[in-house]
């Protein structure tokens, strides 16, 4: 496993790596194609948003952003391609953007998460502070968490 950061090439592949991921949900066509715009990576996003992929025998098997200044930043995107799923790579993932935000400054994340990973952010120590409209679903809302990273 290979933790390296984004190229502004790879963006077109990591748009829909995060759309494959959302689809492992169980989200409808419908669904997902209303969440393409908020799921799009451009390559000037890939850059500004500290973008950082894990690679394992050559492909990209999940990434994240890393948004914002310190003090206080945001977990923009933390996705892993579901062929993926159960290896520790969100874990490594998580670890890594924390360490990075550790590294930056950054006192606090914040994350607006995907229903179904809520779980998981838990379980890595964030807190559910309360809920955030949906940018891509009116009347959908996400949970707001936090993670203190002192």
């Amino acid at each position: 496993m290979l933790m390296r950061l984004a190229r502004v090439e790879e963006a077109g592949a990591l748009s829909e790596l995060a759309l494959r991921s959302k689809a492992h949900w169980g989200y409808d066509e419908l669904f997902l194609k209303a969440c393409r715009d908020e799921l799009t990576l451009l390559p000037e996003d890939v850059s500004s948003r500290r973008t950082s992929v894990v690679e394992i025998d050559g492909r990209i098997a999940g990434f994240y952003t890393l948004d914002g200044q310190p003090p206080e930043g945001e977990l923009g995107n933390l996705w892993i391609d579901p062929e993926y799923l159960q290896r520790g790579i969100g874990r490594s993932l998580w670890q890594h953007a924390m360490g990075v935000a550790r590294e930056l400054g950054f006192a606090t994340i914040l994350i607006d998460a995907e229903p179904n990973a809520e779980a998981f952010y838990l379980e890595m120590g964030a807190t559910t502070v309360g809920t955030t409209p949906s940018p891509s679903i009116p009347g959908r809302v996400l949970p707001r968490m936090r993670f203190d990273l002192r």
